[in-house]
């Protein structure tokens, strides 16, 4: 029995699905998902795939459905922008061209797991980029505009949550805080903010940090300049326009870095916030797995890394309770990362928050 391929590129406002047989002749006619119809649209292709072996292909711009979508069981692979022609300056390459060149060329194909990652095959690739903006990524952090930890004598922590908001639990991570009197910060997605604007008030509204994680999670290195200002600028619009106020921190997907990136960023009016501590709850390896590994790395000033949407993070909700109650057991308090005070040699010991304002008016 051949393989189907359906080609998944995304939009402004959703995704677009077009679906090819093994001869290349279309299967159903070309459809379109809401941001917010992400469950629905993978149960759609869930049902493709039991009818006849099915191949989902996305491109490096979308990091926003493999996790999902492997976590369903579904058989996911990458096209890469060496198989593609250009991208337009927002949005994937078309559907019916992913769809083809998985049809095409299958074996050239990264195959996307949940055990390697959305950018499986590219590690040496992340490592090598990484390396190069050492020096860069240095000046940044002496400058103020760069921060993976704050202040290591100083006992706050902030606890951090990527890729939101979500659907289902964005909602439950922020009854555990509200429950301890908690504050965190939440790195959003765009495309996820301008579905889910309620979740991104009710963030807000409980006095948590809300800073810019691009739009569509894309591998940053493939982006030209432009296009990596337009991810983060339309996701500053759409937070303020929930919210009254743009982010003021950007972290870059997977902690993907250049000097190419770096000098896209060269003016932009954000401060870019890694972590130095990974929960490395993307795995999915139980919660408690995932609280210890958090309990064992952090310390004063850390930055924890963990994730609210993206895939099934049922497991981060569930070790949540136990991070909390060890980091105030160790007297730790858990705030936004705004209020953890700059470690020194970075401009002082003032909150970074205040740091940021100060960054921006210079520029």
């Amino acid at each position: 029995m051949s393989t189907r391929y359906a080609g998944i590129a995304w939009t402004g406002t959703g995704y677009r699905v077009e679906v090819i047989d093994g001869a290349g002749r279309r299967v159903t006619e070309p459809s379109g998902w809401g941001a917010a119809q992400v469950a629905e649209l993978i149960a759609w292709l869930g049902e493709l795939g039991r009818e006849q072996p099915l191949a989902v292909v996305i491109d490096s711009t979308n990091g926003l459905l493999d996790g999902p979508m492997t976590a369903a069981g579904l058989e996911v692979y990458r096209a890469d922008p060496w198989l593609l022609p250009p991208r337009p300056r927002f949005g994937s390459v078309p559907a019916r061209r992913l769809a083809e060149q998985a049809h095409s060329t299958p074996g050239e194909l990264a195959r996307v797991t949940a055990e390697s990652g959305t950018l499986a095959g590219r590690a040496d690739e992340y490592f090598e980029g990484v390396r190069r903006s050492e020096p860069l990524q240095a000046a940044l952090t002496a400058a103020g505009r760069c921060l993976e930890h704050g202040d290591r004598d100083t006992p706050r922590i902030a606890l951090t949550f990527d890729d939101g908001p979500d659907p289902v639990q964005t909602r439950r991570i922020l009854e555990i805080l509200d429950r301890y009197g908690v504050r965190a910060t939440f790195f959003c997605v765009g495309h996820h903010v301008a579905a889910l604007p309620d979740e991104v008030r009710r963030i807000a509204e409980a006095g948590h940090e809300i800073g810019n994680h691009s739009w569509s999670h894309p591998f940053l290195p493939d982006l030209t300049a432009e296009q990596l200002r337009e991810q983060l600028d339309r996701t500053a619009e759409a937070v303020a326009r929930v919210t009254g106020e743009a982010p003021t921190r950007f972290r870059p997907p997977y902690g993907a870095l250049s000097p190419e990136v770096l000098a896209a960023l060269d003016g932009h009016p954000t401060t870019l916030t890694l972590w130095d501590v990974d929960s490395r709850d993307w795995a999915r390896p139980g919660p408690e797995r995932i609280a210890a590994t958090v309990l064992e790395a952090a310390g004063p000033g850390s930055v924890v890394l963990m994730h609210e949407s993206g895939g099934d993070r049922r497991q981060t909700v569930q070790a949540l309770p136990s991070i909390i109650e060890g980091l105030l057991e160790r007297g730790l308090e858990p705030v936004p990362v705004a209020e953890l005070p700059a470690p020194p040699g970075t401009g002082g010991s003032r909150p970074l928050v205040q740091e940021a304002h100060d960054l921006r008016l210079e520029h």
